[in-house]
């Protein structure tokens, strides 16, 4: 009786998940994700250093990445920090909330590590970081029926802890479901290696650990193979589901599936883990299959919006970029004599603020990566800053 009721419970799962076919307007917001936007994540997360759970570094990178929702026009109100502890190290996950049109009490989870160890780990797992950042980008202001959860979890690497805190404290709290989740869709090492033939990449099913699930998890995972194919250029595999941020999850029952790197590097865990060393055209590839899954999977409006009005400053010149010791501004109404210019730091503390400079002064500034807003009456222009040297 008890087999008989999990295959009943699989099917209606992966009824409830639906088939898809391609739609247009995922395929326009796919093709949204800009090879320039991919790299310059992944640059930003690389300077960001060694973020091992708990250090500075760990903290400034989740602070890079609230600013980057902030930029993007998510509002205090969506944003959790969520800190926890094991042993003598602390540390913070990070939940970002779309509210659903339809489900808003059931949630589509797309989830990576930011944390890192031995090295900047900008595969492992920038990549998945920024592919995360981008999609949050894109549908930002995209009707979707079921809530989505951007989740950024730390501890990652000291075996699951970001992650097994959120899963046993928030999803479940004293063996209590609390939170309602369709499916967990996780991203992590998907950067390949530099020069290899990337052109496939692993889809990840649940195949062992508790078995109630494993029917929906291949159903879905089915589905990610079909979006891939419609929205991006890769081929797929299927891989076992391994030791990353989904474990959690299905240990609980819930149906996960993910991406993972197809050509596996060696680099991950070492100091190698280098912007250098790994594909950011490959990132980029994932980044458009992953934005046309989190639609299908989320129920994404089928329809373009009409285009906002333009944003006179989206024509705007902040340079050069990298900067070293002085940063040009040019606005496209060279007569105006009103406005203003701030440079903010990964924590959110202004560092620098002028009025009417079209030539500002930042030599004094350390190396960095520095959020830089550009307001001209009621307009605003956010813009990340690098200083080199």
């Amino acid at each position: 009786m008890k087999k008989i009721t999990t295959l009943l419970c699989a099917a209606f799962m992966m009824q409830s998940i639906g088939a898809q076919t391609f739609i247009q307007a995922y395929k326009d917001r796919a093709d949204m994700v800009t090879q320039a936007n991919i790299t310059a994540n992944l640059q930003e997360f690389s300077n960001l250093g060694v973020k091992t759970t708990g250090s500075v570094a760990n903290t400034n990178t989740l602070n890079w990445i609230k600013n980057k929702y902030i930029s993007y026009g998510y509002i205090a109100s969506q944003i959790e920090e969520s800190p926890f502890t094991f042993g003598s190290t602390s540390s913070k996950n990070l939940i970002i909330t779309k509210t659903g049109t339809l489900y808003p009490n059931k949630y589509v989870i797309i989830c990576g590590h930011y944390d890192t160890i031995y090295g900047p780990g900008v595969n492992d797992n920038g990549s998945g970081t920024s592919i995360i950042l981008e999609a949050a980008r894109i549908l930002k202001n995209v009707p979707t029926e079921y809530s989505i959860k951007f989740i950024h979890f730390s501890g990652e690497e000291q075996g699951l802890k970001g992650s097994s805190h959120y899963v046993n404290n928030v999803v479940y709290q004293g063996g209590v479901r609390k939170l309602d989740i369709k499916l967990v869709f996780n991203l992590d090492q998907v950067g390949g290696v530099k020069g290899n033939n990337n052109t496939t990449v692993y889809c990840d099913e649940d195949q062992g650990g508790v078995s109630s699930n494993n029917a929906a998890s291949a159903a879905v995972t089915q589905q990610l193979r079909n979006c891939t194919a419609l929205y991006s250029p890769l081929l797929t595999a299927v891989d076992p589901a391994a030791d990353t941020d989904y474990i959690p999850f299905e240990q609980k029952g819930e149906v996960i599936t993910g991406f993972f790197e197809r050509i596996r590097s060696s680099y991950p865990h070492s100091s190698k883990d280098t912007f250098t060393n790994m594909d950011p055209v490959y990132v980029y590839k994932i980044g458009k299959a992953t934005v046309g899954a989190l639609q299908h999977f989320a129920t994404a409006s089928t329809t373009m919006s009409k285009p906002a009005s333009k944003n006179a400053l989206e024509t705007a010149k902040i340079y050069p970029n990298p900067a070293s010791n002085v940063l040009n501004i040019e606005i496209p109404d060279s007569k105006e004599t009103n406005f203003s210019f701030e440079l903010s730091n990964s924590m959110g503390r202004s560092i620098l603020r002028t009025t009417n400079e079209r030539k500002i002064d930042v030599s004094g500034l350390q190396n960095g990566v520095y959020i830089g807003v550009l307001k001209v009456g009621d307009q605003t222009l956010v813009k990340n800053i690098m200083i080199e040297r």
